[in-house]
């Protein structure tokens, strides 16, 4: 009886996202694989649209590499009100490394809520999807994305001033996995090498790290929303780590002194869900980089299952958003001469200032106070 009364119940959810979630349990097989056929006639894509929406966001689609598929979708207000230039939100969005792309419906929604809500110029990356393109596919797409911006910059057309010398990663699920990895990466090579795009700041939503073990959270919330499972997780897994790899290959697990982490590994803040099975893997993600001595926020939304973010008229799904912008706004370069005597190079449209100096950024990072936490209502692990 006990056991009975102490079960995890399901979210209270609206009819709207019951549906879309029923929907997304059926492109599952009962061990967890996922029916292709189904989830290609599911997924509804939408092309780019260069006209602004109702908020003000346009979006273009800009080819990377085109011998591999490689391209990414770029939202852009249509005017920018501010006289300083747009940080650059590099996004990857989820689905187990293996559905979904930047076309996907719900992710162009997704980004051009980010677009406007965040002030910034969002890069969706489509990245080569497995089980065709196992590990490291994905982490060599998000880097060569990178090393295009940083070579190329963005379209003249954007009509805004960009600054990638405040860019930062975000990903959901599968996507903040290959946030941490493509930052790690791209961090351990600028030691060596310069470059104008910085990393300001890395956003994992609900990032999807694993391991062999079964932590407390994946039994306990094993099936309590229909978004994910413990026999999904597998599935994902087994479909995009090497051929024979186990779950504590360590593009999994990214936990324990083992982690390696660069000397300029950005600030972090790493989003939770109280109902995700996934949290005890991010909760040991977020040990590790403390660890490490690096700069981690963590926001909490109890309430909140794995891909709460994806539907507006969730609240959670809001406030999401805001504390972003609160972590983007902490953590972007700051143009006052007066507080660096650090002075940009002429800001050209579609392209990107001089990058700020190290230490000088370093310096200006400060931590988000305790009270900003306490009067958003979130709580910290």
């Amino acid at each position: 009886m006990a056991a009975t009364e102490d079960a995890v119940r399901p979210p209270a959810l609206p009819w709207t996202v019951r549906i879309q979630l029923a929907a997304f349990s059926l492109a599952h097989r009962r061990d967890g694989s996922v029916r292709r056929l189904f989830c290609s006639l599911a997924d509804l894509h939408v092309a780019a649209k260069r006209r602004p929406d109702a908020s003000g966001v346009r979006s273009a689609d800009v080819t990377v590499d085109a011998s591999r598929g490689l391209w990414a979708r770029v939202f852009s207000p249509s005017s920018s009100a501010a006289d300083a230039p747009l940080p650059v939100v590099v996004f990857f969005h989820g689905g187990g490394f293996s559905l979904f792309s930047a076309a996907s419906r719900p992710y162009d929604a997704l980004c051009r809520r980010l677009c406007s809500g965040l002030g910034a110029i969002v890069v969706s990356v489509n990245y080569r999807l497995a089980p065709e393109h196992r590990f490291p596919a994905a982490y060599d797409d998000g880097v060569d994305v990178l090393r295009y911006l940083d070579a190329n910059g963005l379209p003249a057309d954007l009509a805004v001033p960009v600054d990638l010398s405040s860019c930062f990663l975000a990903g959901d699920s599968a996507g903040g996995n290959i946030v941490h990895h493509v930052a790690q990466r791209w961090t351990a090579a600028m030691s060596t090498t310069s470059s104008s795009l910085r990393l300001a700041g890395v956003i994992l939503i609900q990032p999807f790290f694993g391991g062999e073990e079964r932590t407390e959270a994946e039994v306990e919330l094993d099936k309590v929303c229909a978004s994910l499972s413990m026999g999904a997780t597998d599935a994902y897994w087994r479909e995009f780590l090497p051929e024979g790899a186990t779950r504590d290959h360590a593009a999994a697990r990214v936990c324990g002194e083992g982690v390696e982490l660069a000397e300029a590994f950005p600030p972090a803040m790493v989003a939770v869900g109280g109902l995700d099975l996934l949290k005890g893997w991010q909760a040991r993600y977020v040990e590790a980089l403390r660890g490490k001595g690096k700069d981690v926020r963590v926001v909490e939304y109890p309430g909140a299952f794995h891909g709460f973010h994806a539907f507006p008229e969730i609240a959670d799904s809001g406030k999401l958003v805001a504390d972003m912008k609160l972590f983007v706004d902490e953590h972007r370069y700051s143009f006052s001469p007066d507080e660096h005597d650090v002075q940009p190079d002429e800001v050209d449209v579609g392209r990107s200032v001089a990058a700020p100096d190290n230490v000088a950024w370093k310096n200006r990072r400060q931590e988000w106070t305790d009270d900003m936490y306490i009067d958003r209502g979130h709580t910290r692990i």
